[in-house]
């Protein structure tokens, strides 16, 4: 057996990319965590090693397994959890919108931000070109990292990227939730009751709560806690100890960061904080 799916242990490894900017990677096996309802400011883009994983993205369960890819869109809500008494193993890179926009302008793509419609694919020849990037990445080989993600980036554009669908709500209720999402990402550390980011707004409690998570895929609360939780990587990658995140972000001590860091990024704070910038240490033990 491979590292990846040795046994009953969990094991993940969360760092920054050796050469392409703005691009972070994962390798993990899980067996019991679950990622919470969550969502990335960048993408999700990865391959099953071994197992089955299960997410609900938009409202739709899927299931994802060996060989198989899974495309996440940016600021799109899922989950992810075991789909197998086994659990799963995969690869895991996050490039920002910034990154792929980037490659989809070299490649002359449409305007606008990419998209994938499909969240489980099935291309071969794909999945072996992820697996050598992300190994590339893992050895620290700058040139062969960046040749082979770029390259694994350009074809997952032209093959399975369309056009972004418009699902906002109507203008006045888009024009709430824009306003709502500013006064949260303002109280990181006193945010309001529901009722008051209603009134701060305009418009009633439920019409807001109906569509900002429409907007967001997320209530409120939910989506205050993915703020504090982004804010907090940006923090720990400036050398902020994890304690200190916790209280500049609006948790109530250290456990109550570790818990929703480790649901949402899969390694903990401290682990992020020491492999986000160095490649070449081994497997990090969950805890």
């Amino acid at each position: 057996m491979t590292p990846e799916h040795d046994g009953a242990r969990e094991r993940a490894r969360f760092w920054r990319h050796p050469a392409v900017p703005g691009t972070d990677l994962l390798k993990a096996r899980y067996v019991t965590h679950r990622f919470s309802r969550h969502v990335h400011d960048g993408y999700a883009i990865g391959l099953i090693v071994a197992g089955v994983e299960e997410f609900e993205y938009r409202g739709t369960l899927h299931r994802a397994g060996a060989g198989e890819l899974v495309l996440v869109n940016a600021d799109s809500v899922h989950t992810g959890q075991a789909g197998t008494p086994g659990g799963w193993a995969y690869r895991m890179l996050y490039p920002s919108v910034e990154a792929l926009a980037g490659i989809a302008a070299e490649l002359d793509a449409p305007a606008g931000t990419p998209y994938f419609p499909e969240q489980v694919v099935r291309d071969p020849e794909l999945a072996v070109l992820l697996g050598r990037a992300h190994r590339a990445a893992e050895r620290g080989d700058a040139l062969a990292a960046s040749t082979l993600s770029r390259t694994l980036f350009a074809r997952l554009l032209s093959r399975h990227a369309a056009p972004r669908p418009d699902a906002s709500p109507p203008g006045a209720g888009r024009q709430a939730v824009r306003e709502a999402m500013a006064l949260l990402h303002e109280s990181l550390l006193d945010p309001p009751t529901l009722e008051t980011l209603a009134a701060a707004v305009g418009v009633r409690p439920f019409p807001l709560l109906r569509a900002f998570k429409a907007v967001t895929g997320l209530p409120p609360h939910a989506y205050l806690t993915s703020l504090r939780v982004r804010q907090a990587r940006r923090l720990l990658l400036e050398g902020v100890r994890p304690a200190q995140v916790a209280a500049d972000v609006g948790f109530t001590d250290q456990a109550h960061l570790n818990r929703h860091f480790k649901r949402v990024v899969g390694v903990p704070p401290a682990a992020y904080q020491k492999a986000a910038g160095t490649y070449k240490t081994g497997y990090l033990p969950s805890s």
